[in-house]
């Protein structure tokens, strides 16, 4: 589940040396950070735009700067790409697949084909920082999330989420729709009306009205995956896959919430980092 979704819109460079040149900064007494870094929104310390622009907690913070979720932006620049599909063989796929418990939904549902087809909407994704290594590691890391999400591509919805609306009346946006639920769904389980009324607006389909086609469309499915850590995760994955494990599901795992879910993403992700031949980067737990 996700519930942040950040946009950054980058200073004038000009604005930051002004910054770095005041004389006096704030300690992140929060995270702990030495005075001259910041404590990013995810609870890291650093400096430059992941860590000192939106959503910095404490330290010489200025607002803006960086690269919103869905595109190419300041801080990540276009990105140096790699082929996606070169990576995200039939064999690596298969390999996932293969040790789920074998009879369950998602076996005859999620395939790469559908995965290949909806990153056409996506042409960004595998292609940011300053390295073939950056763009590895961001593909490690969403197969990693939707591994866990998914139990190997076993599950299509989430377990006993029936019995849950995940309703946020507050959300005058996104209005639930009577008799509608939005437990999570698809490869990231797309979970709660403001995530789902987003995507369908992103995507072009009626997310409130409809939220089962996220289970019945395996294309759309991943498409929601893809649009999700696009807007909401990848924002974060300059500061290390712990930051993304937070983006997803904050508390819930986050800060002794559940470690043991924690180890097993990291343990997903540096699995698939080693196959794609990578190192899998420091902050590795949030």
């Amino acid at each position: 589940m996700a519930f942040l979704n950040l946009r950054k819109n980058q200073l004038p460079i000009i604005l930051i040396i002004a910054l770095a040149m005041q004389a006096e900064w704030v300690v992140a007494q929060n995270c702990g950070c030495g005075a001259s870094l910041c404590c990013s929104q995810y609870g890291y310390c650093g400096t430059g735009d992941p860590y000192c622009g939106q959503g910095c907690q404490q330290g010489p913070c200025y607002g803006g700067g960086g690269n919103n979720g869905g595109g190419a932006g300041a801080s990540n620049g276009s990105g140096v790409g790699v082929s996606v599909a070169d990576l995200v063989t039939s064999d690596f796929f298969n390999r996932i697949t293969s040790r789920d418990s074998g009879n369950c939904a998602g076996k005859n549902f999620y395939s790469r084909d559908a995965f290949i087809s909806a990153l056409n909407s996506f042409p960004q994704f595998g292609k940011i920082g300053a390295s073939v290594d950056d763009s590895k590691r961001e593909i490690a890391a969403f197969f990693a999330h939707v591994t866990h999400e998914t139990g190997h591509f076993c599950y299509i919805e989430e377990i006993d989420g029936a019995s849950k609306d995940y309703c946020d009346e507050s959300n005058k946006q996104y209005p639930c729709a009577q008799g509608k639920k939005y437990y999570g769904r698809g490869p990231i389980q797309l979970t709660w009306n403001f995530n789902y009324g987003a995507a369908g607006q992103s995507l072009n389909f009626d997310g409130l009205n409809s939220p089962e086609i996220v289970a019945n469309d395996p294309i759309m499915s991943f498409r929601t995956a893809l649009w999700l850590w696009m807007d909401n995760v990848r924002p974060a994955i300059s500061q290390g896959f712990g930051a993304t494990i937070r983006a997803i599901n904050g508390a819930i795992e986050c800060n002794g919430g559940n470690p043991s879910s924690v180890q097993a993403r990291v343990g997903y992700y540096n699995d698939y980092c080693n196959q794609f031949g990578v190192t899998p980067g420091g902050n590795l737990i949030c």
